[in-house]
């Protein structure tokens, strides 16, 4: 496997929402890996718009830590992860704003 460019992690760009490290591509597109692969042992980022390949070179704890996936499954069994304090706070600003709607009408 021939390696485009070996790439100092410090180097790579961060999106903390979908836990991907970006590099630009000289094609025009990123080269992208997830900080689970990095965790994983994963050196390789591939652009996925050509054959490219970079190879990045990082110590595990410069990573920052893997989220739990406590949250994620209480999403995905449909259950809320939203805390009781917060959801009565929501409940009584709705409380709060339809009582004023119904006092201006």
């Amino acid at each position: 496997m021939s390696i485009y460019e070996e790439v100092e992690f410090e180097d790579l760009d961060y999106d903390p929402i979908k836990r991907i490290y970006t590099y630009p591509c000289p094609c025009g597109d990123k080269f992208s890996i997830s900080l689970e692969e990095l965790w994983d042992g994963e050196d390789i980022a591939t652009c996925p718009s050509c054959t490219l390949r970079i190879e990045i070179i990082y110590d595990e704890e410069d990573l920052p830590p893997l989220p739990d996936n406590d949250d994620d499954e209480g999403e995905e069994n449909g259950e809320s992860v939203t805390g009781e304090d917060e959801r009565g706070d929501a409940d009584d600003e709705l409380a709060a704003t339809t009582q004023k709607i119904l006092t201006v009408q």
